[in-house]
């Protein structure tokens, strides 16, 4: 009965650990996830920015086009 009892108490310590890691695990992908979210929008914003500044050259150069003698 006691061998039962050590065997059982190990599997339960070793399951324990198991969880322990993997919730750790988890944490740290959470906090992952959060930066990564943060550095898409940065990413996306800079996207936008450099997308509206080609859009407003491209437009100035349009305009530039115009006015050249043929």
């Amino acid at each position: 009965m006691c061998l039962y009892s050590v065997c059982m108490e190990a599997e339960f310590n070793s399951l324990e650990g198991k969880v322990s890691q993997f919730a750790q695990v988890c944490e740290r992908l959470r906090a992952e996830n959060v930066e990564l979210r943060q550095q898409l929008s940065v990413a996306q914003s800079d996207a936008k920015r450099l997308s509206e500044k080609i859009d407003g050259a491209k437009a100035r150069l349009e305009n530039l086009l115009v006015r050249l003698p043929e």
